[in-house]
């Protein structure tokens, strides 16, 4: 690795975990390009000719790259794995690191001290994670008594949080991005599975 990719990491982060495509480019320090399109389905689609477009806006090719971030959740599951696949295939066919990133990692690197990086769920749930504890989705009323939250509107801010996590890890030898999966607090029993009935 030559000395000016070691000081000028060019690393493409991008993230489906909501109802979005973002996607954004960090070298040497600063994002050169950014952008992010809501979309509630056709990430799929859309994530690549993406990714393409916003290289294009950094002025670098594929092979100008040091790393990829991803988005790893919490989220949408379809979504979160749309962008992790295509993150482990560009880490394998580039030859570079996929760094996962966290949507509580990213959001603490933007978040004020003060308040606990939050990510919106359905049905008025919240994923939080707070100080030294695991991944928690709770409702919006059990995550609100733990404190101030951060949320994070703007998706392109997001991606570059990515981006900067993953410039930070990326010679770490991290294992390749899996989806991150948070499970509410008291999950029901299957509805498929009955009960397991004990005897009194």
């Amino acid at each position: 690795m030559s000395s000016r990719t070691h000081e000028e990491p060019k690393i493409l982060a991008f993230d489906t975990s909501a109802a979005h495509c973002a996607a954004a480019v960090l070298c040497g320090g600063q994002i050169v390009a950014s952008c992010d399109e809501a979309m509630s389905r056709g990430q799929a689609e859309r994530l690549m000719p993406l990714l393409e477009e916003v290289l294009k806006q950094a002025n670098l090719t594929w092979a100008g790259l040091d790393a990829i971030g991803v988005g790893i959740g919490p989220g949408n599951f379809t979504g979160i794995r749309i962008s992790v696949s295509a993150a482990r295939g560009l880490a394998l066919g580039l030859a570079i690191p996929a760094v996962g990133v966290s949507g509580f990692d990213a959001l603490a690197h933007i978040a004020p001290d003060s308040q606990i990086p939050a990510i919106p769920a359905t049905r008025d749930q919240v994923y939080v994670q707070a100080a030294a504890s695991t991944p928690r989705l709770v409702p919006r009323s059990e995550a609100e008594s733990l404190g101030a939250l951060f949320f994070c509107t703007n998706p392109a801010l997001h991606a570059q949080a990515i981006a900067r996590v993953a410039a930070d890890r990326r010679s770490m030898g991290l294992p390749p991005p899996a989806p991150l999966y948070v499970r509410p607090a008291d999950a029901a029993p299957s509805r498929d599975v009955p009960p397991v009935l004990l005897d009194g």
